[in-house]
């Protein structure tokens, strides 16, 4: 920005002392106007919860804040504060629905305000964030999440259990009126007969008995409200893939698909999609907690992607959903940067094999060389075949025993998973199995199963290991090896293995001569390796002798990265929010497409016991 000064000399404008004069900046109002709320709305339930906090000086000064109700209703000042806190979360995700409540509301706040206390400070407060809601009202453009009327069932677990547990507060708030020593059990059993309208077991001295009635009722009303909401309002399902852009990525696929690797698990059924203008690129994605999670690098021509990103972004800021990509590859990752003003962070390594140049031979390869061949002289053998060259017979046998071998009760895969076998569309995937006589197992000879996607018409892409837990170590390591040698006879170039997060760390971390801050950091992902086997999964693929491909993650803020990284977790199945085993609900799976997945990324267990 420039002025003119005396009619002919321009001046530049700091852009801090810009930013000044102009006001805070439009989408920074959402943020703002969200805090603000959180903040009253805390204020609100502190004065429903706690006595002398009504009673203090604190309290009489926030009283003129809008939205706060005074000490007169205890239970609507715990109400309001709850409905606050959700409204706040709206508003921080420029949600439609919520700038139309915060409008409705705050003129009501300014004129209770006005009518009852008489406080101009009030009434000002109340304009004063009701004036930049209007001024950049298209901020305020998100439309609603996905959701179906199961979010109902959810809502009422989510917020019966944070009723019970505010309940629990409300209860023994009042300490010096409580008649008697009421145990922990009598105490919930008071919560749980509040929250329905009736008395309970404990017993109060003065006016805190209507308090607490009161309060235990407006938090039972409130989670009955919010879930009748949820019942009764609109359903939107979340995207899937339909059959119609199934094709059509399929067709870029074939054209395309030996550019990543990871081109082949966009055609997960549970993913949505976006294409470019032209319709020769696409982004496949999935919602998980509020990001719109990507994975791998677009779908197609490399001169079409930024029409696609720019779909995705589009989608994203429509909903307010925090963009994010996983497991993008370098040039992927600098398409997105570029085109987006997203930032990139390595991720770590994906194992890639030449079969050309695979060998056992060598003192490098002795390990595996020693162990392939102990399990050779027990009697297994393997088998490496193209999924159309199997029966039915043999796919319905390996779908079961993948299905029943899995080593979690949770479905793990999302970036690098397909989530299904033998589909009669995935013909080109190859199949790597171990057998042993053996009259006792339930799935005959069958022993290990490793299933391979393309990558486009020369190479493959792992995506499942499973073993039999009764086999011998090392079937992984057989199969893997027995699959690189059968692939030039199935016209293999390239083999790319499993993802290790943090590679280059724990390889640089443990030479000589490693700086105090790189062992330290690897010395926490050694430690963490105890869960999410981190190292074991490196030291797995650098027994083949890879290449290391670097991947990324694309994210916008710094701060969006432990959300985006507990979103990852819970679409690649590490982290479970769903609703227990008995509320879950069941979806059937259509019969030609079964489903038995487990992501590159999760096959940990699979490692370990190798």
């Amino acid at each position: 920005m420039s002025v003119t000064v005396d009619g002919d000399k321009s001046v530049s404008v700091p852009v801090r002392v810009r930013r000044i004069l102009s006001g805070p900046r439009p989408e920074a109002v959402p943020t703002l106007v969200g805090t603000a709320c959180s903040f009253i709305g805390l204020i609100d339930i502190a004065a429903g919860v706690f006595p002398r906090f009504r009673a203090s000086r604190m309290h009489a000064l926030a009283e003129v804040l809008p939205g706060t109700l005074g000490p007169l209703s205890a239970a609507l000042s715990l109400s309001a504060g709850v409905l606050l806190l959700l409204l706040a979360h709206g508003l921080k995700r420029h949600k439609r629905r919520a700038w139309r409540a915060a409008v409705v509301l705050l003129p009501l706040g300014a004129a209770a305000q006005f009518t009852w206390r008489h406080s101009v400070v009030g009434v000002l407060l109340s304009l004063a964030l009701l004036i930049p809601l209007l001024r950049h009202r298209d901020q305020f453009a998100a439309l609603p999440d996905p959701r179906s009327r199961w979010r109902a069932l959810a809502n009422f677990v989510l917020m019966g259990a944070g009723s019970i547990a505010l309940g629990l507060v409300v209860v023994s708030a009042h300490p010096r009126r409580i008649v008697g020593s009421p145990s922990l059990t009598d105490r919930l059993e008071h919560v749980l007969y509040g929250l329905v309208g009736t008395e309970g077991p404990v017993a109060y001295t003065g006016n805190a008995d209507w308090t607490v009635g009161y309060s235990l009722g407006a938090l039972g009303m409130l989670t009955a409200l919010t879930t009748v909401y949820f019942a009764f309002r609109p359903e939107h399902p979340a995207a899937r893939l339909t059959e119609d852009d199934e094709a059509k990525l399929r067709a870029l696929l074939a054209k395309h698909g030996g550019r990543d690797s990871l081109g082949h698990f966009a055609l997960r059924r549970d993913k949505g999609v976006v294409f470019s203008p032209s319709g020769k690129a696409a982004v496949c994605y999935r919602v998980v907690s509020g990001v719109m999670l990507a994975s791998g690098d677009p779908i197609g021509d490399v001169e079409a992607w930024p029409g696609a990103i720019e779909r995705f972004m589009d989608e994203a800021k429509a909903h307010s959903w925090t963009p994010a990509v996983m497991g993008c590859s370098e040039t992927g990752g600098e398409v997105w940067t570029r085109e987006t003003g997203l930032d990139a962070l390595e991720l770590g390594d994906e194992a890639v094999v030449d079969v050309a140049d695979f060998s056992l031979s060598g003192r490098a390869m002795r390990n595996v060389r020693q162990m392939v061949k102990r399990i050779e002289r027990n009697g297994y053998q393997t088998r490496v075949r193209r999924v159309r060259d199997l029966s039915d017979g043999e796919l319905e046998g390996i779908r079961r025993a993948a299905a029943d071998w899995r080593g979690t009760d949770t479905e793990r895969g999302f970036s690098m998973a397909l989530g299904r076998i033998g589909d009669a569309a995935d013909g080109d995937a190859v199949i790597a199995t171990a057998h042993k006589a053996d009259e006792t197992s339930p799935y005959g000879d069958l022993k290990a199963i490793i299933h391979f996607v393309p990558w486009g018409p020369d190479g493959m892409s792992l995506e499942l290991m499973r073993r039999d837990r009764s086999a011998d170590p090392g079937m992984n390591e057989l199969l893997i090896v027995a699959a690189l040698q059968e692939s030039p006879r199935l016209g293999i170039e390239r083999v790319s293995l499993n993802f290790a997060m943090f590679r280059a760390a724990l390889a640089r971390g443990e030479k000589i001569g490693a700086g105090p801050v790189l062992r330290i950091w690897r010395g926490l992902l050694v430690f963490l390796s105890r869960w999410f086997q981190i190292e074991s999964l490196y030291k797995f693929n650098a027994k083949f002798q890879p290449r290391w491909e670097p991947r990324f993650v694309v994210y916008r803020k710094s701060r969006d990265l432990p959300r985006i990284g507990f979103a990852a977790m819970q679409a690649e199945g590490f982290v479970n929010v769903s609703l227990p085993r008995p509320f879950a609900r069941r979806r059937p799976a259509p019969a030609p497409r079964p489903c038995a997945h487990i992501g590159r990324t999760s096959a940990e267990h699979e490692v370990r016991a190798a």
